[in-house]
């Protein structure tokens, strides 16, 4: 078994890392917790991990620190960082010193378990041997906002998005990518690894992309852009085909998607586009069946989950509104006093309160 080590200050993220990854599946384990860098770097010597899983920011020894003894002491260990939007120029030079991959705050449990997989793929290939490829963060920076618009016109069954996120990136590339294939390649792969999460989520086949990246398509920003047109346009295809070859509407499965990605961009249109309905079609047969608009169920799910995450003192009320959908907290706090009469942190108060009466329960 390949030993893992957790190192972050707040234990519900070591929590949430703990539960998202497949451990016995990928043969590893958790062999230690850390809350801060230098515990993290004694942990190391007494356990001798394979990988380690690090937070940015911490008290006393960050994530920099860490990375940075690591690389001196234990430079065969493969380290995976985790950071928040927050965080990106902050851990810029820590990404340097060699870091496997990076993982995105809320922590997205497909992104997780293939960044497990890459580990172990590099250790079985004993990769230390070779020179450490070192992920840019402003890469994956700029990258981030295309991941989110893939995954709403990729879930949607949206060819003209999905080709417009495509044709942005190229342009990225081309400008930017000039006499720099590593920032090509790290482009290429976090695409195709969105690309088999969102093929595993709609249970498509993934032979497509176990195959490694040709030579020749990290040439140039245009050969690795058409690289992932070819493959993101064949396995919508492929979705499209096994979505219109269900001739009649389930709703049961147009919830379960809803539930599956409540906090995405879930609109009318979109699912109707995805069910091949009419908006005005879905919109009558779902309140029919469920008693509300997809809309007011949607927002439902979101306030739910809100409240449930908010019950939690240590998860930051930034993050529980980026958990539920909301990028603007200002805008989250405005819906969640609307649906519920009182604000988030007052809800987190009364929660608290409720706790210190029924300490029991």
């Amino acid at each position: 078994m390949l030993k893992v080590l957790l190192v972050d200050d707040e234990s519900w993220n070591r929590d949430i890392v703990r539960t998202f990854g497949l451990w016995d599946e990928l043969g590893m384990e958790i062999a230690g917790e850390a809350e801060d860098g230098s515990e993290a770097l004694r942990l190391a010597g007494e356990l001798s991990p394979q990988i380690v899983i690090t937070d940015m920011r911490m008290p006393g020894a960050d994530g920099v620190k860490l990375m940075n003894q690591l690389h001196e002491c234990y430079p065969e260990i493969k380290v995976i960082v985790v950071s928040g939007y927050d965080d990106f120029k902050y851990a810029q030079n820590a990404i340097r010193y060699g870091a496997v991959d990076y993982l995105l705050k809320p922590i997205d449990p497909g992104e997780l378990n293939d960044v497990l997989r890459k580990c172990r793929k590099e250790l079985e290939e004993n990769s230390h041997a070779r020179e450490p490829y070192a992920l840019d963060i402003e890469v994956s920076f700029s990258l981030s906002s295309y991941k989110q618009l893939m995954r709403v016109h990729f879930n949607e069954l949206n060819p003209e998005g999905v080709n417009a996120v495509l044709e942005g990136i190229e342009k990225e590339l081309v400008q930017g990518g000039s006499g720099r294939p590593g920032m090509l390649r790290q482009a290429a792969s976090e695409m195709l690894l969105l690309l088999k999460e969102l093929m595993r989520s709609n249970a498509l086949e993934e032979d497509v992309l176990k195959a490694e990246i040709p030579r020749e398509v990290l040439m140039s920003g245009s050969s690795t852009a058409a690289y992932l047109k070819q493959l993101y346009g064949t396995s919508l295809e492929q979705l499209i085909g096994q979505r219109k070859f269900k001739n009649k509407l389930n709703l049961d499965e147009v919830r379960q998607y809803i539930n599956a990605h409540f906090a995405e961009a879930v609109t009318l249109e979109g699912l109707a586009r995805a069910f091949f309905v009419s908006k005005e079609y879905l919109s009558k047969v779902f309140k029919l069946e469920y008693g509300c608009n997809v809309t007011d169920y949607i927002l439902q799910l979101r306030m739910e989950k809100a409240k449930e995450w908010l019950a939690e003192e240590s998860i930051p009320i930034k993050t529980v509104a980026a958990l539920a959908g909301y990028e603007d907290v200002g805008y989250f706090y405005r819906v969640f006093k609307k649906h519920y009469g009182v604000a988030p942190g007052e809800m987190r108060k009364q929660a608290a309160g409720l706790k210190m009466s029924n300490p029991k329960g």
